[in-house]
This record gives structure tokens, sequence and C-alpha cells, in this order.
């Protein structure tokens, strides 16, 4: 075994190798670039080493860079985690001729299955099953119906040089395919130049489901079941659960064969994914293998109870696999969510800066090496959770890498009982600083859709196809939100009432009938009248009584505390609570299952006079470009005294690897440029004004 090895990564995926490492007893060397000189991962490794500027083609990129840190550090091998260098078949080839050991597949294999049109057709040799098509242009409608005809409907007609929706059909039949043909090469010939016309088959409602393979030096290969990835946005996963909820033991053992099939036809070593589209009917084609271990891989440890970075390192070292198809495990049901520093309701624009506050939840399993019937999982109220992340509480989020905070992973023993512990760690993940979009998470989590199954991965654009706004995350008992106001307000005047030296006639009451006062958009502002117990400090308990409902609410948390911790009706409870956001500086703003209210808790005569307050509408910003995120601002496009259309770029700005180009909503002219190129922005930090 190694006795020391390089991670060629950064982030979690570092942080989650060295953990890996340490538990086999093997030491650690981080490569970390400039920007990167605090991150959590060079804390955990027992050496680090620094590559290089921030960009990343600067540093993490650079194998003379990573190659020559192995050497220094006397490090016998090299994990390359997943994006940067991973699959690249020239570094995994120098790391071989240079004597370092790539904790990976070997560079053939990468190159064989890195071509999508070699691998295609490496699969269709291994009897894998691919989406049937004809790949030569159709000259003729009579052609393509022939061609439909053999391959089975339905198809998609799509132009070679097709984009943006445009030359693509999909015909059900014979009329069909013939028209959608020939409108299909116009629609081509017109917008693109090129008439070109290919054929394959429609995939209905298609899923995104992956096979996790593991292979040895010495021929065995297993898979260790699937992962449903079709919760996607934008191609980008979002939740990634295992097994999948859709297929049977059949199609899974089908697929599985196949996988294993595909990775012994490329000699496959290591860990790797077989991704798969499936269909409505559970017929399934051959998408791509990724050689390399996936984001997703955790819910695969948390079924199988296997460490898949412990086996990526015995198989580098030449050891056996120590188990074969029948001994892999299934058990119980596994969710990851992917935390991401994005602001949901500003459609998903990067959030960088510091971590003001990171307090993830209370966490008790480890890589894959606690199962159902091991302690952690009866060890209370978040039994199953595991939090996989890269940073820390007053942390920087950078603006040169991906935007992920955390994956948060659950294990429970059914898809439903995986559902509720992940809606319950949702709501005990405090982050602040930045925006995260754990809010989408919780709507997604709640879609009655999502609860029972029925996804693809047209889902997300499906539901949300407006975007994401606070409406879309429906709460199963909004009136819980507004008896937790009264509590915590209730809470806050018990302990003022108890302090020594209050004015005889003006000391601090309690408030036995207040008003909830839920603040809503443009003064549209809703009043709940609630009654109120008697509340018992020893115990932290009070009865909330919300129209013609009841609460017992019962928490020890203390006051200023932003996660609130307790039980309502017998039931445990997460919620974050704050005072004064949003300038808002006498409200609460209360937070649950993704749903969060500003509250403000009057007495009844406060409440019928806030009633009569005026609402004072927010300063006009039309006449304002405000950068909608944090980023770098590469290009101001406009000069003072400029007309710019409606539609032109305005300015660009740089945030996580992506380039953002701001547009004029409106015909315009330029009055002032308030912000530089190369300036670091915040968010609303205005850019241009206009006149």
């Amino acid at each position: 075994m190694f006795k020391k090895i390089l991670i060629a990564n950064r982030g979690e995926i570092a942080c989650r190798v060295i953990k890996t490492a340490r538990k086999m007893g093997i030491q650690t060397v981080a490569v970390y670039s400039e920007a990167d000189k605090d991150a959590r991962h060079v804390e955990l490794a027992d050496e680090a080493v620094l590559l290089g500027p921030a960009p990343s083609r600067e540093s993490y990129l650079v194998a003379d860079k990573i190659i020559a840190a192995c050497k220094a550090t006397g490090a016998e091998a090299l994990h390359p985690g997943y994006g940067f260098l991973s699959e690249n078949e020239d570094f995994a080839r120098r790391c071989e001729e240079e004597g370092i050991v790539f904790i990976g597949p070997k560079h053939y294999s990468i190159a064989a299955m890195g071509d999508k049109i070699a691998s295609k057709k490496l699969a269709g040799e291994a009897q894998v099953s691919t989406i049937p098509g004809h790949n030569q242009p159709i000259l003729s409608p009579e052609e393509a119906v022939g061609i439909a005809q053999k391959i089975g409907y339905p198809v998609m007609i799509k132009a070679s040089a097709g984009g943006g929706g445009k030359g693509l059909r999909v015909a059900y039949n014979d009329k069909e395919c013939f028209e959608g043909f020939s409108s299909c090469r116009n629609e081509a010939r017109n917008s693109f130049g090129d008439d070109r016309v290919f054929m394959e088959k429609y995939v209905q409602e298609p899923r995104h489901i992956e096979i996790q393979i593991l292979g040895d030096s010495h021929g065995n290969v297993v898979y260790l079941h699937e992962r449903e990835c079709s919760i996607q946005r934008r191609h980008q996963k979002v939740i990634e659960e295992a097994p999948s909820p859709f297929i049977s033991d059949a199609t899974r053992k089908a697929m599985g064969e196949q996988a294993v099939a595909l990775a012994k036809a490329v000699k496959y070593q290591s860990a790797g994914t077989v991704e798969f589209v499936v269909g409505k009917d559970q017929d399934f084609y051959f998408l791509e293998m990724n050689t390399r271990l996936q984001v997703e891989h955790p819910v695969t440890e948390c079924i199988t109870g296997l460490d898949l970075v412990e086996q990526m390192i015995r198989v580098a070292a030449g050891e056996k696999l120590g188990f074969k198809q029948e001994d892999i495990k299934k058990e119980g049901w596994a969710i990851e969510c992917r935390i991401n520093a994005e602001d949901p309701f500003r459609n998903f624009l990067p959030s960088t800066g510091r971590l003001v506050k990171y307090q993830p939840p209370a966490a008790n399993l480890e890589q894959g090496t606690e199962t159902l019937q091991g302690p952690a999982y009866a060890s209370g109220h978040f039994g199953g959770v595991r939090v996989d992340t890269g940073v820390y509480e007053g942390g920087e989020i950078p603006m040169f890498y991906d935007s992920m905070i955390a994956k948060l992973i659950v294990h429970g023993s059914d898809r439903n009982d995986a559902i509720a512990k992940m809606r319950a760690a949702l709501n005990a993940f405090v982050i602040r600083g930045i925006n995260s979009n754990i809010p989408f998470q919780a709507a997604l989590l709640a879609h009655p859709k999502f609860v029972t199954g029925q996804f693809n991965t047209g889902f997300i654009a499906e539901h949300y196809s407006q975007g994401f706004k606070a409406e879309d995350v429906p709460h199963d008992d909004p009136m819980f939100l507004v008896a937790l106001a009264a509590f915590i307000r209730r809470k806050a005047r018990t302990r003022a009432a108890a302090m020594s030296g209050q004015l005889p006639g003006h000391e601090v009451s309690y408030m036995d009938h207040p008003v909830v006062v839920v603040l809503g958009a443009e003064g549209q502002n809703t009043y709940h009248e609630t009654r109120l117990g008697a509340y018992d400090p020893d115990t932290g308990s009070l009865e909330v009584t919300v129209g013609h409902k009841t609460y017992h609410i019962q928490s020890q948390t203390g006051l200023g505390e932003i996660l609130v911790t307790g039980t309502v009706n017998g039931q445990p409870f997460s919620a974050q609570v704050e005072r004064g956001l949003a300038k808002k500086p006498l409200a609460l703003r209360i937070a649950h299952n993704g749903t969060a209210i500003d509250a403000m808790v009057l007495l009844p005569r406060a409440a019928e006079l806030h009633k009569l307050m005026p609402y004072k509408a927010p300063p006009d910003l039309s006449k304002f470009l405000l950068s909608p995120m944090p980023g770098l601002l590469v290009d101001v496009a406009v000069k003072v005294g400029q007309k710019v259309l409606a539609g032109e770029k305005l300015a660009v700005i740089e945030a996580m690897k992506m380039e953002n180009i701001l547009v004029a909503t409106q015909d315009c002219v330029v009055k002032e440029v308030r912000a530089q190129k190369g300036e670091s922005l915040s968010v609303d930090q205005a850019i241009i004004a206009f006149e």
C-alpha cells in the first residue's frame, strides 16, 4: 500500500479523499492556488504545495507543476478527484511515465471512452444498447419514412447544424415523418445554410440513470447498482438518489451487466460510471462513460456500505476486489442535494464572498462506513446524515472555481424516510454571507411529482419554466411559521420581564393575545390573531393558538441563535429565526421547509395602528444598471452619451468560471459609468446610470 498520495484537486472532493487516506494510514499532500491558501483541504492534508495564481489554467490544470509536486514530496500516487485533469488521458499517461501511480483508470481506457463516436462504436461491439439512428445525411422524405419504420416510432429528425430548437422535429407516424423531414431540412437551410438531416430514436420522458462500476487489474468488474440523476437544471445535476424509484430489478440487472461488459471491453480498472438514458417503458440506451469518480458517488456508498475512494486506492495499488457481484448490498435509500453558492431567486446567479455563518446539520455518517445496521442510524433526529464539504465558517467562496459549497447526503430506511430526513437536514443548514440554493432544494423535495417519483430530465424546465419565486415553495402548514414567531417573541418578553430595576408602572408585560403581522410585498400584509398559554421557562414550552389550530411548541434554543430546534405537537422540527433583516428592524425572519416569512408580533392596538400606516414604495432603480451578482467587471461596452438600444450589450461580469453578459432592457442613453473595468463588484452595485 502507498505511504503517501497527492490529491490533484481542491474543495470538497480533496477533503473527501484526504479523509479516506487518513483512515487507511496514508499520508496526504494537497496542492493549492493562491486563492486557496487558506482552504480547508490545505488545512486537512499532511503537506501542501503552492501551484500558482488563482485561475485554474495557471494552477490546477498545469500538469508539470503537479508532477513536480509529487516528486518534491515523495508522493508515490496521485488521486485526481473529478474535473480538472481527472479525465485527461495525456496526464494519466504522463503520470505512468514518471513513475507515479494514477489512482484512476489506465490512459487507454480514458482515451477509448473520451471520444463520443468511438465510445458508441465500442459500446455497440460490446453488445451495449445504443440509441438506434441513421448517422448519414438523409436525402428524401421517402427515405426518411423508410428509415423511421426500421428504427421504430417515435423518431427525432434533426439538422446536423441545428441548435436552439431550430431544425428539430419529433415524428410519431409516417405522415409526421414525411412532413417533418421537409420542414426540418428547409428550416436548417434557411437558419444555418446547411440542410443535412439525420435521425435517431426519440426517447419519451427520458430519465438519466447511471450505473457505478468498479474494476481491478486482475480482470474483475462489478456494478454497484444505479443512481437516479434526472433532476437537472440546464444539464447540471441538482438532486441524485440511489436506488432509482423508477427501474425494475430486471432492468437494473440488464443495465448493470451491460455496464460491466463495456468496462471489460476497455480493460477498465478503478471506479467509473456508465450513463444511460432510460425511456418511459424502461428501454435504455448508452450515453457515455465517465472515467472518474462522480460527484454523486456518496449515495452509492450509503446503500452498499463501500468506500469508493478506498476501493480506487486499493485497485491502484494492485489489490484484487475483495467481493463478488453477489456480495454487493443494496440497503435503504440515499439522496444527495448539491448545496451551491447561487441565488435561486435571481435566476441562480453566482453568489461569491465570505461565509459569515456556516453551520451544517449534525452529521453522523462517514464515507461508506455506516449502514442501516450501524449505531449512527439510530442516534437521534438526524440519524443518517453526511456532509461532504471543502469550506468553513469565515472562509471565502472564490469566484474562480465552481459554486459548490457542500454535498448534503442522507440515508434512510426507504425513499419517504430519506426525503423526510433531507428536508429536516436542509432546515438545519445555516449559511449566511452568501446566498445558497437551499430554498430551491426544499421546493423540489416537497413537489408532489418528486415525492411520487414521477419525473424525468425535463422536470425543472417544466415546473419552473418562469424561474424560481418564493411563492413556488408550498408550505404544508404555513400557520406553524406564524405560531413560531409568536413563540419566539413571547420567550423574549419573558426574559425581558424578569430583568430587575424596571421603572414602576412601566415594567415589560407579557403578550397574551398578540397579533402576528406577516409583511407582504407592496404593503399587502396579513394579520393573524393568536392566543398564548402560560410559558414554562424550565422546559421552554408554550401553547400557541392561531385561528382554530393549536401548536404545543417546546424549544430550549437560546435567544439570538439562528437555528431553533425543538418539538411542535410532539414532532421534532428545525427552523431558522433572525431579527432585523431586509431593512425591517422590528421583524422576525422565520424560515422552515424552504418558506420564509417576515413577521412582526404586536399588541392588538399596535396592530390596528399598523394597518393605517401608508406603504412606502422603494426608490425607482430603472435608470441604473445594477450588478445582479458579486463578480469581476471584465468589460463595459458603452460610453457616456451613447445611445443604446434594447438588447444591446452593456457590460460583462465574470463569476464562478462563467461570463455573464448584461444587456439593455429598453432603449436608453448612458449618463454615467460608475464602475470601471477590472473592478470587483458587490450585489446591486450601480455600474451604469441612464438619462
